[in-house]
This record gives structure tokens, sequence and C-alpha cells, in this order.
């Protein structure tokens, strides 16, 4: 699996805190348009209802529930994102998958009854959604295996038919696929069936993970068809391991109820979640939805939502990705301007090609006649429809030229405090996009984040002036 073992990579790097991790956690989760996709589904589902709070953008996702929350996410979900790739036909692989998120939520709601810290919690929960990944794999990548599994152990016993079919067993081969994706060790550890007893004089972390797993993972399969004997299962579950957990069976029984109902909102094919009334009701809503630029507006409201808590950088990242996603742009870059060096510098990119770019791309901050300094002088945002116009080409820098040549249409929104420019957001089309026209209420959504922007540094300019002032 290349594919997800170059994904796990970038996760895991912006998990460790590098330069920029906040950034970094996002732009990696926004290079995948399904993993953003599935991200933000999942951040806004009823495993996080507790912030209160709606989030529209990846980065807003990262600064509410943090960088190590969302690569637990984007974990657990590029990995079922890959396997359905692999064979998006098989009906058995795709229950596998949803029984896995199934228990992913069952453990979140459980830890929440358990007053776990969120870092528990979202180990528990990746930890829970791995627990068969072993299932997974083998019917995803082997479905004849599946099939012998099957016939010696019959729907249901396929985990005890494994050693003598496979010559291993499920939770080995998960293990091993685990370990050689290198997974944090903690995860690894907790990957592992554990039977239910009452805790022993050494009960570590990883055995608490192991517990909340197994149960998370054995629940969604009884609750997987929402039946009374599925429900029956449940009740013994929460009893078997309550003493394990540290949690009184009807606390257990509550948190896996909602679970349930925060289930059948979120999964797609599990008869618990009543698929074709949720296929109907979508329609329905798709047919009632007005048009406009939804993630523009989304992106404001989230930036509305943190402004007084954010600090500038987390607002320029917020504010690129919704342009970038919002005018779908080739690419998007947010230069700030270096009053030492007297110069702007790209410090941050989304797109093609920007990673290249970033901290290389800089030009001089004194006032030259092109497009670039009008913007920033007149505080104004600018379109340009067509840069490839021979008439516009004297109005167009030589750095521009140089590294930007093969944009066809771009904007510049300009960030001024106090009169004098700080930066600005820079973002563009290739020649593989059809005309672009910007309306009025995109032009005043751009307004409204640049002054949403500008508003943090502001008070952080403020906060420095407090500080210097002798006391």
């Amino acid at each position: 699996m290349p594919g997800f073992a170059k994904a796990i990579s970038a996760i895991l790097g912006a998990m460790r805190g590098e330069d920029e991790h906040q950034f970094s956690m996002t732009q990696t989760v926004l290079s995948d348009p399904v993993l953003t996709q599935k991200v933000l589904r999942l951040a806004n589902s009823g495993m996080y209802s507790a912030f209160g709070q709606r989030i529209n953008t990846v980065s807003k996702a990262v600064l509410v529930l943090g960088t190590e929350a969302i690569g637990h996410l984007a974990l657990g979900l590029k990995l079922i994102e890959e396997l359905t790739r692999a064979s998006p036909d098989s009906a058995i692989a795709h229950v596998e998958m949803e029984k896995a998120v199934l228990a992913g939520i069952v453990a979140q709601q459980v830890t929440s009854s358990a007053s776990a810290t969120p870092r528990d919690a979202e180990e528990a929960v990746v930890c829970s959604m791995l627990h068969t990944l072993g299932r997974m794999m083998v019917t995803f990548y082997m479905p004849e295996r599946w099939t012998a599994l099957q016939a010696v152990g019959g729907t249901g016993g396929e985990d005890a038919a494994a050693p003598p079919v496979l010559g291993m067993s499920m939770e080995a081969i998960g293990r091993a696929a685990a370990e050689h994706w290198g997974l944090p060790k903690n995860l690894i550890a907790g990957m592992r069936r554990v039977e239910p007893a009452p805790r022993g004089d050494v009960f570590t972390h990883e055995d608490w993970l192991a517990a909340v797993s197994t149960m998370s993972s054995q629940c969604a399969s009884s609750l997987w068809n929402d039946d009374e004997a599925g429900a029956a299962q449940v009740r013994v579950l929460a009893a078997d391991f309550s003493s394990m957990l540290g949690v009184a069976p009807d606390h257990l029984l509550s948190a896996i109820e909602k679970a349930k109902e925060t289930a059948a909102a979120d999964l797609s094919i599990a008869p618990l979640s009543k698929p074709a009334e949720k296929r109907a009701a979508d329609m329905a809503t798709r047919r009632m939805r007005a048009e406009g630029n939804k993630v523009l507006l989304s992106g404001v409201s989230d930036m509305r939502d943190v402004v007084a808590s954010a600090n500038p950088g987390q607002m320029m990242s917020m504010a690129l990705e919704t342009v970038f996603q919002g005018l779908t742009f080739s690419r998007a870059l947010a230069f700030l301007r270096n009053r030492r060096e007297n110069r702007y510098i790209a410090k941050m990119g989304l797109g093609d090609g920007t990673a290249a770019l970033i901290g290389a791309l800089s030009f001089d901050d004194t006032y030259s006649a092109n497009v670039f300094h009008a913007s920033l002088g007149s505080d104004r945002v600018i379109f340009v429809e067509n840069a490839q116009d021979a008439k516009f080409a004297a109005k167009l820098p030589q750095w521009w030229k140089d590294s930007l040549p093969d944009a066809r249409s771009f904007v510049i929104l300009p960030l001024s405090s106090n009169g004098q420019p700080v930066g600005f957001i820079y973002g563009d089309w290739d020649d593989s996009f059809p005309a672009i026209h910007l309306s009025q209420t995109e032009f005043g959504l751009l307004n409204d984040l640049r002054s949403l922007i500008v508003k943090t540094v502001v008070r952080r300019q403020q906060v420095e002036l407090d500080a210097a002032r002798p006391r």
C-alpha cells in the first residue's frame, strides 16, 4: 500500500510538531480532497458535538480539536479510504470498513463517559478503528481467502478459522501491517484483543486502550443490524467490561446508545443507519439548498468564531484554506512583510508546486509600478482576469514572471494595519480552468476575510506596544 505509507509519513511528521505544525497538518489533509471531506464530516459528527460549534475548514478543525486529534482521525480515515479505493465493489469489505468507523464512534462516547483526556480519547478512537485491521485487509486484498475462512468457521467465525487457514491470526496480520507502516507504538500496543476481567495490580495505559478498543469493536458488530439479539449482546459486553474500564454498566450502555444515534447519522450502509431513508432526505435537502459560494461563507464564519482568540498565523492559515477551496485556485500563497529585510516573503502555500516556493519566493517592498504594489498601496482587492495579455505584461513584476508564469488569472488580497501593508494573500488559476468571473458577493466575502485577519494583527501589535512601554 505505497499510497497509504506515504500519507502516514506526512501525517506522522505533522503530528510530531515540526515547524508550523498546525499549518503542516492542515496542508497534509488538504492535499487529499477525499480525506479533507471525511475529516470535516467526522469533526462535525456527534463524536465531537461537545465542542458545540460548526467546523467548516480543516484549519479550524486543527485549531479546535488539536493537531494530534486531527492526525489520529486522518490516520484512521486515510487507511479506510485506501482500502476502499483498492476494492470499491466489495460489499463485505465495505461492511468491515463501516464497522471500524462504528467502533471508533463507540470508543469516543465510552471514553467521554469515563472522563478520559482528549488525547486518551483520540488514541482510543483510532485504536478501535484499527482493531479489526486484519479483517479489513483480508476482505479487501484476499477475498478468496475470506471465502475459505467462512467455509471453515462459518459467518462470524472468520477470526477463529484464521490460524489454520492463513497461518496467523487476524490480530497478527493487523499488527504486522501497523508496525510496517510505522504507526505509533502506543497505538499498536492497543490493537490487541483482551478478555474482560477486573483490573489487576498492574494496569497500564496500553491495557486500557486494548480494553476500550476490544469492547468497542465487539459492540460495533453487535450494533450493526440494529436488532434485539445485538442489543442483548451489548448489555453483556457492558456488564463484562465495566470493571476493567472503571465505568458503571448503565453509564456504558448510555454511552453506547449515544454512539448508536451518532452512527445512524454518520454511516451509510449499516442497517442501523437506514440508508434508503437517508438518501431520500439528502436528495430533498439538495433541491432546497440555495446557490452561492458556501465555502467562502463557511470559512468566513469559522474565522469570526475564533477571531477573539486566534493569533495572526492561525487566521492566515484559515483564510488561505478558505480562499483556496472556495475559489478553487490552482495554488494560493500567503506573503508576510519582513520590515527588517524590507521584503515580502511567501510563508504558507496550498496547491501544486507551492512547497518549493515557500521561503524562496520574495520581493522588495520598495514601491514599484506593478499590480502587486498597486494593490498593497491602495489596500484594495485586485482581480486580474488575463495575466497572459501582452498589454498587461508591463504591470507584472519580474519575480512573478520568473516564478508564476503559468497563471492565467489571479487575485491579490492585501492586508494593511494602520495604513501600512503587512502582507497579502495571492491565488491564481492556470489555463486548465474556464474563464474566471468573481461575483460582488465573493468580493464582499474576501473583504470580510481580510478584515478578520487584520483584527488579529492589530491586537498583537497593541500587545507588543503595551509590553514595550516603560512601567
